[in-house]
C-alpha cells in the first residue's frame, strides 16, 4: 500500500510541475508537436513492482529511447521503444537487483489534442538471469499507457506517461511480474 501511495504522489508531482511549467509559457500559438512527422524521445523511467513481484523488489529506475512514426497525421503513431531498467531488490531479500532490457513496439493514439493512449508489446531480456536464479533469459512484456504531451516550443515537447508493465514468468513455476511506471521524456521532431 505504501508503494502505491509513493507512485501516486510521484506521478501527481510530475504532472503538476509540468502543468504549471506549461501554463507559465507565453500564450502565442506554437506548432503542433505530435503531428509533425517522426518523433524521437529520450526519457527516464521509474516504477513500483506490484503483486507478487513486490515481495522481492521495491522499485525500479531506468531510461528509454522511443521513436514514433506517423500512420494517421496528428492521431495515430507506430512506436518502437528500447531501454534499460534496474529493479532494486528488497533489503530483506538476499537476491540481487534485477537488470532488464525491454524492447517493445506498439501504437500511440491521440483521441484529443496532446492526450494519448498507448499500447506496446515485445520482449524483455534479463541480463543477470543466473545471478537472480531464473531459468529464462527472455520474457514476453506488454505495457498499456496513458500520457500527455506538453509543448515546449517548435517541434519539442515533454512526454509524460503513466503505465502498467507486465513481464511473463521469469521461471517455469513463477508468477507474472508487473509494475506501475512513470516515463518522463524529452521529445523532438526529426
Amino acid at each position: 500500500m505504501k508503494n502505491s501511495i509513493k507512485i501516486s504522489v510521484l506521478a501527481l508531482s510530475f504532472l503538476a510541475f509540468f502543468t504549471i511549467s506549461a501554463n507559465a509559457q507565453d500564450t502565442t500559438p506554437k506548432a503542433v508537436t505530435y503531428g509533425s512527422g517522426i518523433r524521437l524521445s529520450v526519457g527516464a523511467d521509474a516504477g513500483l513492482p506490484v503483486g507478487n513481484f513486490s515481495n522481492a523488489y521495491t522499485w525500479s529506475l531506468g531510461g528509454s529511447v522511443q521513436a514514433d512514426f506517423p500512420i494517421i497525421k496528428e492521431q495515430l503513431y507506430y512506436t518502437v521503444n528500447a531501454g534499460f531498467n534496474n529493479v532494486f531488490a528488497d533489503n530483506s531479500n538476499s537476491g540481487p537487483d534485477l537488470q532488464l532490457i525491454p524492447v517493445k513496439a506498439g501504437l500511440k493514439y491521440f483521441p484529443v489534442k496532446n492526450f494519448y493512449v498507448q499500447g506496446e508489446a515485445g520482449a524483455t531480456f534479463i541480463t543477470n538471469k543466473s545471478d537472480a536464479g531464473f531459468n529464462k533469459s527472455t520474457t514476453f512484456v506488454y505495457a498499456p499507457q496513458i500520457g500527455y504531451v506538453f509543448n515546449v516550443g517548435g517541434k519539442n515537447s515533454i512526454d509524460a506517461g503513466f503505465r502498467y508493465e507486465n513481464n511473463s514468468k521469469f521461471t517455469d513455476n513463477g508468477s507474472s511480474n508487473g509494475l506501475l511506471g512513470l516515463r518522463v521524456a524529452y521529445s523532438f521532431g526529426l
